[in-house]
């Protein structure tokens, strides 16, 4: 059985997407080509632990959840995670994938929950977006944008116009924590009657940085 480097498998609160508030098991892999300038788990960039699936496995049905994220780093940038995923939904866990957009995910099972970003100007990475993705999408997934300013507003919304997001899937509007004030974003969200939902990072008003929140 394939082994996977891995950075952390914690239990807490999930604080984004559309199930943020409930218990979830997050396993965080190690690695990530990209570097957005907003990142706040750069410490997953390397290092980590390999663990063979089997192991992961064992450790996700010790917590009791129901709820399993697979996050990063980048997840898809080690093969073996399509492999992991497929096996957690084989055990009826609710699996969603954070995924940077960056990487090929026609290859997710698709009782997988997809939640892409599409990096915005600010991240640094917008030209890393694979939006051939975007045709693998379908209702139950998620396209997130992380907003930094005026301009990652406005550019978000031609794309989401360009490509007629909302005819695939949820969209997110997210904050950058301490450059884009949350009011402000949630004050154009509402002018413009936007066909998305606002999310804050509920985990950093719980628990601020902390690693394993």
């Amino acid at each position: 059985m394939s082994a996977l480097r891995i950075t952390e498998i914690f239990y807490s609160l999930q604080g984004e997407s559309n199930t943020v508030g409930l218990p979830t098991v997050f396993i965080r892999l190690t690695g990530c080509p990209l570097r957005c300038a907003y990142c706040d788990t750069g410490y997953a960039f390397s290092g980590g632990e390999k663990k063979e699936i089997g192991a992961i496995l064992a450790e996700v049905v010790n917590y009791g959840a129901r709820h399993v994220t697979v996050t990063g780093g980048e997840p898809l940038a080690q093969p073996g995670c399509l492999a992991l995923m497929e096996q957690l939904a084989d055990l009826r866990f609710t699996v969603s994938l954070e995924t940077s957009g960056a990487f090929d995910i026609s290859g997710v099972d698709s009782r997988v929950i997809k939640v892409m970003d599409l990096k915005t100007p600010s991240s640094g990475e917008s030209n890393k977006n694979r939006y051939q993705n975007i045709q693998y999408l379908t209702p139950h997934d998620q396209v997130k944008f992380v907003i930094g300013d005026e301009e990652d507003y406005r550019w978000a919304k031609q794309i989401m116009i360009a490509y007629q997001l909302s005819e695939h899937c949820e969209i997110l509007f997210s904050p950058v924590m301490g450059l884009q004030d949350p009011t402000g974003l949630a004050d154009k969200i509402l002018a413009d009657r936007l066909p998305v939902r606002f999310q804050i990072q509920l985990h950093k008003y719980l628990w601020g940085d902390a690693r394993g929140k």
